[in-house]
Order: structure tokens, then C-alpha cells, then sequence
């Protein structure tokens, strides 16, 4: 029970969160750890809550069947994350899941503190995930864009000088070709443009 207490900070009812952590660490995978757990906290009868798991990994929603003698596991990998959305209602308040196939997955009567905490840890691993998505996209571009070199005329070189490498105009087009893909930002954009122009 010891270990258990981190999980018990925002109204959780603790038998709730003992059983559903004995079934969860059994499903965790080489360097995964439960970060959260929420319970359902239905008004009238409450003997088998939903609960949700949030690990460093992914989303797991939990849910009794048969009078709580089955479990039911939907799980979602953080990345395979497109949307987590919370809405506030009279009782409690709902927590969705939504997968970037279109795949969704809800529970309500959630306590609203323990909502908002789901919502908070999931908007972090949401913002880590499209810092991932960016930086692979950014890879992937300069990947197809190939080895740009842009060099430009010396002051003492002429357009049509054999000796210069490229072309003003052609230096120009590889430097927006750069921009266009998202290899460098407006100011080194306008800088490189800048002497590059100078040079003529």
C-alpha cells in the first residue's frame, strides 16, 4: 500500500486503485511506469469504476465487466495520440482520448480534480509528442531536399566568370527552395539574401 500512496492525492478510492495498479503493472512494458491513475466516481453505485492509467508510455482505460470478475484494457500509445480533451459537467467531469486513426475513448463521472490532473499530464506528452512529430518532419525534409550548397559570386568574380561556381540567380533560388522547406528561418533568409544582392 505504500507505494500506493502517490496515486491517492486527488480523492481515489483507494480499493478502486490498489486492484486496478495490481492488473496494470502485470501489463507494463521493459521501462514503463504509471505516472497516474484516475477512478470513476458514479453518484449513485460505484462498486466496479472505469479508471484510467496514465504511464510514461501511453493512455490505459480500464474497464470492469461482469460485475467486475473481467477487466477490459484499451490502451494508446502516447505518439498514436492525436487529441485528449476533459469536459467539466454538473457531476464530474469526462475524460476522451482520441487516436490519430479516429479512434475514441471516453470516461465520465471522473472527480473533476482528477480530470484536470489527466488533462494536465496528458497536454505534456502531448506537447513532448509534437516536438517529436517536428523534429522527424524536419529530418524527413532535409532528407528529400539533398545537399543544397549555396554559394554565391565573389565581389571580384562576373556573372558569366567561369570561375564562379553559381550564378546569383541560382544561389537565390536555392536559398528559397530553403526556406520553402523549412531548413532556415525568414532572418537567415533575408540575411543570406542580403549579400548575396550585395555582391552584384
Amino acid at each position: 500500500m505504500e507505494n500506493l500512496k502517490k496515486f491517492l492525492n486527488e480523492e481515489q478510492d483507494p480499493d478502486a486503485v490498489e486492484k486496478i495498479f495490481d492488473k496494470v503493472k502485470d501489463l507494463l512494458t521493459t521501462g514503463e511506469e504509471i505516472e497516474y491513475i484516475a477512478v470513476q466516481k458514479k453518484p449513485m453505485v460505484n462498486i466496479s469504476p472505469d479508471c484510467v492509467t496514465l504511464t510514461n508510455k501511453r493512455v490505459i482505460f480500464s474497464k470492469p465487466k461482469n460485475l467486475g470478475l473481467s477487466m477490459e484494457f484499451q490502451d494508446y500509445i502516447w505518439k498514436d495520440i492525436s487529441d485528449c480533451h476533459m469536459k467539466e459537467e454538473i457531476f464530474g467531469a469526462e475524460f476522451s482520448v482520441k487516436s490519430v486513426k479516429g479512434k475514441i475513448s471516453t470516461i465520465d463521472y471522473l472527480p473533476k480534480v482528477q480530470a484536470r490532473k489527466l488533462y494536465q499530464i496528458a497536454q505534456e506528452k502531448e506537447e513532448e509528442q509534437r516536438e517529436v512529430r517536428r523534429q522527424r518532419e524536419l529530418e524527413e525534409k532535409r532528407a528529400s531536399s539533398g545537399a543544397v550548397t549555396v554559394t554565391a559570386t565573389l565581389p571580384n568574380q562576373k556573372i558569366g566568370d567561369s570561375t564562379s561556381q553559381n550564378d546569383p540567380l541560382s544561389a537565390l533560388q536555392k536559398l528559397k527552395t530553403l526556406l520553402d522547406n523549412g531548413l532556415i528561418s525568414q532572418q537567415e533568409y533575408d540575411s543570406k539574401k542580403t549579400e548575396i544582392l550585395s555582391r552584384l
